[in-house]
């Protein structure tokens, strides 16, 4: 395996709303499995915090979030260089990709805004360039574009409250999509764009959820023991992989803490582990994070030393 190479950037990769960092060296493993058999593949092992892997949409590479950088990473876990965003060089781990795969969509923490919380999403094509601001407001975190490019959903805190919002890429005004009381986080469309699939701890511990696209019909989906986050619908719309938690987080979903991937049946509701339990959180699971063909998923695992 070829020497994993990085730019350093000048702070970590976390969200404003997430836990201090994890004290210790970390140790991260770029894991692919595939979803039936439950066949593991490590990729990619680093010494250091590697962050929300997603899938190219031809299947080919994968971009990963590597000290405030977005790079791509072959199949066989080789780097392939690092997306040029020019001044973006503090990406956290909100990043994905439009269905055309001519598009980056990733949220940076903008020092430029000169505000706290800066968090603000951007749009810069496939190849690298001159970031696009799409939202002027912060903090506001990138988690889904629809399957005609023509809107994005993102989590932002609004007058202390954190909800999930959508905005025209064409550019306009933010809609706010959810009201309810607590934290609204992880929106993703469903690859038709008929549901939108969400994590909220409004009644009580994470669980997980969905609503139309216009934030109506908002319905609860797990009822479980479990902290519920970040779920990633299958590209034929039967099934949810999602990372739980074993332990009550609080509303947040720190790094460096027990957890495990399971996956739901949308039609059955049944759920079953797919991993045992492992050491990941922040970063394992928060992107996009399916294969074009459905077979397989990226996730990355932890080491604290």
């Amino acid at each position: 395996m070829k020497k994993y190479i990085v730019l350093i950037s000048l702070l970590s990769a976390q969200l404003a709303f997430s836990q201090a960092p994890v004290a210790g060296k970390i140790k991260s493993n770029v894991e692919v499995m595939d979803v039936r058999s439950g066949k593991r593949q490590v990729i990619l092992t680093a010494g250091y915090l590697l962050e929300s892997p997603n899938w190219s949409r031809d299947g080919k590479y994968f971009i990963i979030n590597s000290k405030g950088l977005l790079e791509k990473i072959s199949l066989k876990g080789e780097s392939l260089g690092v997306v040029d965003t020019e001044f973006a060089n503090r990406c956290n781990n909100a990043h994905g990709i439009s269905y055309d795969g001519k598009s980056i969509f990733f949220s940076y923490n903008d020092v430029r805004a000169g505000i706290n919380d800066n968090s603000r999403i951007f749009k810069v094509p496939i190849e690298g360039g001159t970031p696009l601001l799409l939202t002027e407001k912060a903090p506001s975190f990138w988690h889904s574009v629809s399957r005609s490019g023509k809107n994005i959903l993102y989590s932002a805190q609004r007058n202390g409250e954190w909800d999930i919002y959508k905005l025209p890429t064409a550019g306009g005004e933010e809609i706010r999509l959810t009201s309810t009381t607590g934290l609204d986080e992880g929106p993703e469309y469903a690859h038709d764009s008929k549901f939108i699939y969400f994590n909220s701890n409004r009644t009580g511990r994470m669980q997980l959820f969905r609503m139309k696209p216009d934030g109506t019909d908002q319905e609860r989906l797990t009822d479980d023991e479990f902290d519920n986050w970040f779920a990633h619908p299958s590209p034929d719309g039967k099934w949810l992989v999602y990372m739980s938690y074993l332990e009550d987080q609080k509303g947040k979903h720190p790094l460096g803490k027990e957890v495990k991937l399971r996956l739901l049946n949308l039609k059955t509701k049944q759920v079953k582990d797919l991993t045992d339990t492992f050491v990941g959180g922040q970063g394992t699971l928060n992107v996009p994070c399916w294969s074009p063909d459905g077979k397989k998923i990226i996730f990355v695992t932890y080491k604290v030393e």
